[in-house]
């Protein structure tokens, strides 16, 4: 039967797919790390109360960057080159979706507008991280190579999930909301749209190294086009609704000491 667990334990057993899974998840944790930073040197004076918080998640991203990088290293693998037609991040940015990187190299402080969009951003694309990572736990929490990492990685995401929607909401009772209600809106349709064409480019580049034969790659297609088509007909609200998390002040204070991520390398 094919599932996404028999499907993610084919690109783990294979060290050249294994190695492709963990580039394309470094150099986009590594790219989000490059954001956040940016953007926590540049908040406006009005909300500088966000800048620890942006750094911390600035900070994790990184981690989780050194985390894949660390699995390739205990297999003995070099990162790969990631193809463009699998750079998430990079693709997000191209279709407008966040603040411009042109914005972010700039040494100009960023306006309360600009810190909205980047916190309606993060919230969809935190929704979909936080929803992959769980179930990556789901199926790999307790992998004697991966499970720590994911389980480690998971927690994170619901972290950052939470803290979007929590200062959302917070810039939503000062006056933002139907400005963040479009932004949702806006970059949840272009979102959907990039996740189904990353989807599927990752799917053909596992195809070539595993040699899938082309019924099995045609059923991947058809369910990664079925997921998009869900997401058009409604799903998408569950990346736009905002409410108050049970974890609040999720990434509050310094970022708090690792000692397992050592053990990945």
């Amino acid at each position: 039967m094919l599932s996404a667990k028999s499907v993610f334990q084919e690109i783990l057993g294979n060290d050249e797919s294994f190695r492709l899974f963990c580039s394309i998840a470094a150099s986009g944790e590594a790219q989000g790390g490059w954001e956040n930073g940016r953007i926590a040197a540049l908040v406006p004076d009005s909300r500088r109360d966000l800048a620890p918080k942006i750094t911390r998640h600035g900070a994790d991203e990184d981690k989780h960057g050194r985390i894949f990088n660390a699995l390739l290293r205990k297999r003995g693998l070099e990162p790969a080159e990631v193809p463009r037609t699998t750079d998430y991040t990079m693709l997000l940015e191209a279709r407008g979706v966040g603040l411009a990187h042109e914005k972010l190299r700039r040494d100009e402080p960023l306006t309360e507008h600009d810190i909205v969009i980047y916190l309606a951003h993060s919230r969809v694309t935190e929704q979909r991280a936080a929803a992959q990572m769980a179930m990556l736990r789901g199926c790999f929490g307790d992998h004697p190579e991966v499970g720590r990492a994911v389980t480690m990685i998971a927690k994170d995401e619901e972290n950052h999930l939470a803290y979007c929607h929590e200062e959302l909401l917070r810039l939503a009772a000062a006056g933002y909301g139907r400005t963040i209600q479009r932004a949702l809106r806006e970059c949840a349709l272009v979102e959907m749209e990039v996740h189904r064409c990353v989807s599927l480019a990752v799917m053909t580049q596992m195809a070539r190294i595993l040699g899938w034969p082309k019924k099995k790659s045609a059923v991947l297609t058809a369910g990664i086009k079925a997921g998009y088509g869900y997401e058009r007909l409604g799903g998408w609200r569950r990346m736009v609704t905002l409410r108050m998390p049970e974890r609040r002040d999720a990434l509050g204070g310094a970022e708090p000491a690792t000692p397992e991520e050592p053990e990945f390398a």
